[in-house]
């Protein structure tokens, strides 16, 4: 952890907020819930980057929700809801794809954008609809907060990595949607006349974006790179910020389960997560207070 000397109130800090699924996004909210009450709230972020899982939850605490609400939400039972899964054969497809691109990423996306526009056409994955009914469920509010916040997607088409934000003159919603759209699970989203997928294809956090911030926590629910998808820890070495990666512990994993689509396990993650906020919160407080 490199420490940047500077006055605090000159110094502007990032919160990134990483992909994971629905498991994810519970113990993102959970371990956020936790650290607030130990006394380090991270919601108060000059920046909030968030990818698929993260784009969720930061589109919520930028949009003013408060987290013990949030946490409470991640507690009621799944009823109603059906568990999505990456398949063998989509894993497989995401693999072959690694192997054709040879370490092209850009080349790599554009692979997984036309595994997933080929899933949606055999109907293998719900409607665009019926996915953005559901994001929007999860949002609550569907404006762009006045904040900072930064959601991540991939042109389907191109595999061109794309960023949104309340500048950018696209809908909240899509934009989230976008973000979430697992390839091979989910349908791409349609946003300007364009395809977009789960930003989490360049990486599962994004982190770089938080480049030139001089604090920067990252919650990570899968913090390790495949192929051409960058892990945290390429992305933030040789950042002049001060830095706090928190990943899943132990008991966190055990929580998250090896489905992290499945709506089942959202309670459990939720819990395990703050109870993990009492392991990291000295690391999360040294970086950002």
């Amino acid at each position: 952890m490199s420490v940047k000397m500077g006055h605090m109130s000159d110094q502007r800090a990032a919160l990134v907020l990483g992909g994971g699924g629905i498991t994810g996004i519970a113990w993102e909210i959970g371990l956020l819930a936790g650290l607030a009450e130990a006394g380090t709230d991270l919601s108060g972020a000059d920046l909030v980057v968030g990818t698929s899982a993260g784009s969720v939850v930061g589109a919520q605490v930028t949009g003013g929700e408060e987290l013990e609400a949030m946490y409470g939400r991640q507690l009621e039972p799944a009823t109603g809801e059906r568990a999505a899964r990456l398949n063998r054969a989509t894993l497989a497809q995401f693999g072959w794809a690694i192997l054709r691109s040879r370490g092209r990423d850009v080349e790599f996306r554009r692979r997984v954008g036309a595994l997933a526009l080929a899933a949606e056409k055999a109907g293998v994955t719900p409607s665009e609809q019926e996915r953005l009914d559901v994001i929007g469920a999860r949002l609550g509010g569907r404006e762009w907060p006045e904040r900072d916040l930064t959601i991540t997607a991939v042109d389907a088409e191109t595999g061109e990595f794309t960023t949104f934000d309340r500048t950018s003159g696209v809908p909240l919603l899509q934009a989230v949607a976008a973000s979430c759209a697992v390839p091979g699970v989910y349908p791409p989203v349609t946003i300007g006349g364009r395809r977009y997928v789960d930003g989490g294809m360049r990486s599962a956090a994004n982190a770089d974006l938080a480049q030139g911030y001089d604090r920067l926590v990252v919650l990570a629910p899968i913090p390790r790179g495949i192929g051409p998808i960058a892990s945290v820890d390429a992305q933030v070495t040789g950042m002049v910020a001060r830095v706090a990666v928190v990943s899943p512990d132990k008991g966190s994993r055990t929580a998250i389960g090896r489905n992290v689509l499945d709506p089942a396990a959202r309670a459990p993650s939720a819990k395990a997560g703050r109870a993990q906020a009492a392991t990291v919160a000295r690391q999360v407080a040294e970086v950002w207070s």
